[in-house]
């Protein structure tokens, strides 16, 4: 193959041409076969700190690869998930192997089965699509949940109502973590009273909202439990009402505003789930599905990671 005499798959060739200039293959590699082997990360919402510290990850990690693989990441709207699975079948590329971390629907988990019958190589972040058979790299979201709720029961001494607030229902997600949350809390008994799950679509006017009318709605709220994104929009209120230091307030990804929360007091645990180690297990498993290293890649869940004011 490495004497150019073709007959041979362009993606075998991508492939033989990775692993030779991996290990400095001495002889000169025909031009006809200096192809690049291109993988494509699909994501969402740049704007989220999640989904921007997993961009930068792949951004790193592709910097340390073999000049002939390239990563390209693509961002689509979450709120369009026909234009997400048109993305999954149709890319404007040549493209080996798929990373994704988008929302549960229909269209794109059709779109993700034809893929997979193609026999291309697809790792799911954060969630994963209902139907699919693609590996899958991310937290136990239901053990999260389940956590999320020990640690309101163990460390909240005002017993009264709880609230949980996540992006909608589209995301697995975000369904597995409120659902390990109320498990918890109703399994365990005690004086915690499960009222709500709201939707804030990772929004902090919506998120704020929500908040205020619950606050508003039921006076003795104890716990609230943010499933998703937007915090900062919570520690506002919650740092601005009467009753706010009284609510014991659980969220998600460790940031500087979250951080700061912590410190103050509005905000007592932060669950983050390491989206750096995400990446870098999804790109490993890409990597070695691609034949591209021989290193056996385990996957276990991500282990998340609890921070209090103690230990941010």
């Amino acid at each position: 193959m490495l004497n150019g005499r073709g007959g041979v798959r362009p993606a075998t060739v991508e492939k033989v041409v990775a692993a030779a200039r991996s290990l400095d293959y001495p002889r000169r590699l025909p031009e006809a076969h200096r192809g690049v082997i291109r993988i494509e990360v699909i994501l969402v919402r740049p704007d989220a700190t999640f989904f921007a510290r997993l961009s930068h990850a792949f951004e790193r990690i592709a910097a340390t690869l073999d000049r002939t693989i390239a990563v390209h990441r693509t961002f689509l709207d979450e709120a369009n998930p026909a234009a997400i699975a048109q993305r999954i079948l149709d890319p404007d590329m040549r493209r080996a192997a798929l990373i994704l971390a988008v929302p549960d629907h229909p269209l794109v988990g059709a779109a993700l089965r034809r893929l997979e019958a193609q026999m291309i190589p697809t790792v799911q972040i954060v969630t994963q699509i209902s139907g699919t058979s693609g590996a899958y790299v991310g937290i136990d979201n239901y053990a999260a949940g389940r956590m999320a709720g020990l640690l309101m029961a163990r460390m909240q001494r005002r017993p009264g109502k709880v609230v949980a607030i996540c992006h909608s229902q589209i995301y697995r997600v975000h369904r597995d973590r409120v659902r390990g949350f109320f498990d918890y809390l109703m399994e365990a008994g005690g004086d915690f009273e499960p009222v709500a799950a709201l939707f804030g679509h990772d929004e902090g006017d919506r998120n704020a909202g929500q908040l205020v009318e619950a606050l508003t709605r039921w006076p003795d709220l104890a716990g609230l439990y943010n499933s998703g994104g937007a915090n900062a929009a919570l520690n506002d209120v919650l740092r601005r009402h009467p009753l706010g230091r009284d609510v014991f307030f659980v969220g998600h990804e460790l940031t500087e505003r979250s951080a700061r929360a912590l410190r103050e007091g509005t905000m007592d645990v932060v669950l983050d789930q390491a989206p750096e180690a995400q990446a870098r297990r999804a790109m490993d498993l890409v990597l070695a599905k691609l034949n591209l290293h021989d290193l056996p890649v385990d996957n276990p869940p991500i282990r998340f990671v609890t921070f209090t004011a103690e230990n941010v």
